[in-house]
């Protein structure tokens, strides 16, 4: 039997003044602790230190800027593990404190590092709480939010069950705050079937994700085969329900495909900065032939973008897919349509590949 990722978003850690909802956490951890005497392998990916840390210095609003998020988190991480730690120590269960970044997951090195860490400390009958490093984390090595690192996680070690635990009691036709007939979606097994349904990007004050990343993130858990369940936190016995296979929140089947969880990642949270134009054959190769872009297949650059950041790739206004491009935007404009002796002449240190097939996945 595989671990069980639960992910407990930042309305069920923290209330709007940023102070934890100790009452709600309590009866997780009760529940944490009943699956973990059961012999059930459990990790937790928490968000909440922004909310803690801002709940300690008292200020009234969600930082937007990077220093001040990351300053918020350190002074909130700490504080909340503490909180978790506690709470499952008094009831039997030892946990560790892990952080993570995204270079952690897509480097193979790194990557590996992390899983048998990970592995070891439930070898070791060991909770992991995990949360993504804010402190040190840039917008270009971030998962996004943790409901993406929920997801990575649950990838990286092959689990049985990623259980997301928010304040909404799953996904609905509409948000239910403002459309007082929308109803609960007991389950998905095609992601098609919520195309045109009003599932909205707000947040809570505290809060980076919404329930569009939570199905975002679902879809990238059930694309490795995962099923997932997003249900309500502050519902007694939510997550005893979904961890039993229970009628419960939004439950989403597993998916016959299976993807790296680097190209899930790049797929669905990697923001995209830029958009290259190829002409007909680039496109043709990379649909059929799973080959690189190199530049002589570019007819045009859109956007400022440097190296390492992700962009789109068209042809004729459709989308071919998506990837991390190995030069600038003015690079790339200067290379494009040439071939590859010209390209090392012109920039003599130059990659091959404007995108490289390992770092390109299709729409």
């Amino acid at each position: 039997m595989g671990c069980l990722v639960v992910k407990l978003g930042s309305s069920i850690v923290a209330d709007g003044r940023g102070e934890v909802r100790a009452d709600v956490l309590a009866g997780i951890c009760d529940q944490l602790a009943e699956l973990h005497h059961a012999r059930r392998e459990l990790i937790i990916v928490t968000s909440g230190a922004i909310a803690r840390g801002m709940g300690v210095m008292s200020l009234p609003v969600r930082p937007r800027s990077v220093d001040e998020l990351q300053a918020a988190s350190a002074v909130g991480q700490g504080k909340l593990y503490q909180v978790y730690d506690e709470l499952l120590r008094a009831r039997g269960v030892p946990t560790a404190q892990v952080l993570l970044t995204f270079f952690d997951i897509s480097a193979r090195t790194h990557y590996l590092n992390a899983r048998q860490t990970l592995r070891k400390l439930l070898e070791w009958r060991v909770v992991p709480v995990i949360n993504e490093n804010d402190t040190t984390t840039t917008d270009e090595i971030s998962f996004g939010n943790n409901d993406f690192l929920a997801a990575q996680v649950a990838i990286l070690l092959g689990a049985e069950l990623l259980v997301m635990l928010t304040d909404a009691q799953g996904v609905f036709t509409a948000d239910p705050r403002t459309s007082p007939g929308a109803e609960l979606i007991a389950s998905v097994a095609e992601f098609g079937d919520l195309d045109g349904l009003d599932i909205g990007h707000a947040t809570s004050p505290l809060g980076s994700g919404g329930m569009r990343s939570k199905v975002v993130a679902a879809e990238m858990a059930t694309a490795a085969g995962i099923p997932t369940v997003i249900g309500s936190g502050l519902d007694p016995g939510t997550l005893i329900a979904a961890a039993g296979g229970g009628p419960v929140g939004t439950a989403f089947a597993a998916q016959s495909g299976r993807y790296s969880s680097f190209k899930l990642w790049l797929k669905y949270a990697k923001p995209v900065r830029g958009r290259v134009l190829v002409d007909a054959g680039a496109a043709r190769a990379l649909r059929e032939g799973g080959t690189s872009l190199l530049p002589v297949g570019i007819v045009d650059v859109a956007g400022d973008f440097d190296a390492g950041d992700a962009v789109e790739i068209a042809h004729g206004g459709e989308v071919v897919g998506k990837g991390i491009c190995n030069y600038s935007a003015a690079e790339l404009r200067t290379v494009r349509g040439l071939k590859s002796v010209a390209v090392r002449e012109l920039l003599p240190r130059a990659s091959d590949e404007a995108v490289h097939r390992d770092y390109f996945v299709l729409s």
